[in-house]
């Protein structure tokens, strides 16, 4: 365990943001990312924890170098968004004209001030080596530090790691209040946790219902790359599933449809898996398919979803570099990030139905 920014041992440090631009005007997130400890997050609206593991993939591995490759292709990102203006780091939020307004959000602040802060990497094995620990106690593990990072203000920001990681990302929003989850994914990641086996990466929603979990949403879900009693099963428990046909015909109406579907839950918590996305933009995944969205819908959608003042927390999963073709999926990974940080500190009306599938 090492004792990085957070000043525990929980975590340790990430590398050093910077950005390859040297033009003065190119501000990039490698200029605008700070490090951070826990008790310090109060000054941040989100901040970045990355989760190295892949120790409980069902299918490829590589997604623990996912955080560190999310990060470097982020930092050489500009951070102005043509639409919704630049994400800076210092003053109050502003409107339009300028005027200072008062935050809305239930879970963070919203607005230019969003303030970017990363902790690090939470210490966690690769699950590599034959006594490595039990995905069970590596979970467990993560809920006792995810736990400290509610209730403080700010938006969780998971840089996956493979999607076990999602139940104890997840998990301490239950004893908050109601939860809904919109899970971006090719699959329902409803499996059951089977007697010697143990949790793997399709079995988060699984142990999220059996917690309490109030509502799933999963959008961009694939024709056969799902069983029938797992799509029963979500269905039994007022889940609903949108394909990448729902979200071609209108997204904004789709993912409005979706968060609709999750009634007036306190809290919502928003997972991409980056297999949601067609095999030909993200190839570096665990699980490619075809057919899947476009990062032009997904980027879309999660501007949509992003505006909503009940988000509590974000994660980008299942991006495994060494799988990857020319970066394609660690760049998408890091826009999807980009994307949603845009309109999590955008001013209030400055959003609307133009966005990354118009102009």
């Amino acid at each position: 365990m090492g004792d990085g920014p957070a000043g525990t041992a929980e975590f340790s440090p990430p590398s050093a943001w910077t950005g390859p631009s040297a033009d003065p005007n190119d501000e990039q997130f490698g200029d605008a990312v700070e490090p951070a400890s826990l008790d310090d997050l109060g000054e941040y609206g989100a901040v970045f924890v990355g989760e190295p593991y892949d120790g409980a993939v069902i299918g490829r591995r590589g997604a623990a170098e996912g955080p560190a490759a999310i990060r470097a292709s982020l930092a050489a990102a500009k951070t102005h968004h043509v639409d919704l203006g630049p994400i800076s780091v210092a003053g109050d939020p502003v409107d339009e004209d300028g005027e200072v307004t008062a935050t809305e959000r239930i879970h963070g602040p919203t607005g230019p001030s969003v303030g970017l802060a990363d902790l690090g990497d939470i210490d966690l094995p690769d699950g590599t080596e034959a006594d490595d620990p039990s995905v069970e106690s590596v979970q467990a593990h993560v809920r006792e530090v995810t736990d400290e990072l509610y209730g403080r203000g700010v938006v969780p920001m998971f840089l996956g790691g493979d999607n076990s990681l999602t139940y104890p990302n997840a998990a301490p929003l239950l004893e908050r209040g109601s939860l809904g989850v919109l899970s971006f994914d090719a699959h329902l990641d409803c499996r059951e946790v089977r007697e010697g086996v143990g949790p793997t990466s399709g079995t988060p929603y699984r142990q999220l219902f059996a917690d309490g979990l109030d509502e799933l949403a999963v959008v961009g879900a694939r024709n056969f790359e799902t069983s029938t009693a797992y799509h029963d099963y979500l269905h039994e428990r007022g889940g609903r599933v949108f394909t990448p046909a729902d979200v071609a015909a209108d997204p904004v109406d789709a993912m409005d449809d979706a968060i609709a579907s999750l009634g007036d839950v306190d809290a919502i918590y928003v997972s991409v898996d980056l297999d949601v996305l067609d095999a030909a933009a993200a190839p570096g995944v665990s699980a490619l398919t075809p057919g899947g969205l476009s990062t032009r819908e997904l980027y879309r959608l999660l501007e949509h979803v992003a505006t909503h003042g009940r988000v509590a927390g974000f994660e980008v999963v299942e991006c495994a570099p060494p799988l990857d073709e020319g970066g394609r999926t660690v760049d998408a990974a890091a826009r999807a990030v980009a994307h949603f940080l845009a309109s999590l500190a955008a001013p209030k009306g400055r959003h609307g139905r133009r966005g990354a599938l118009d102009g």
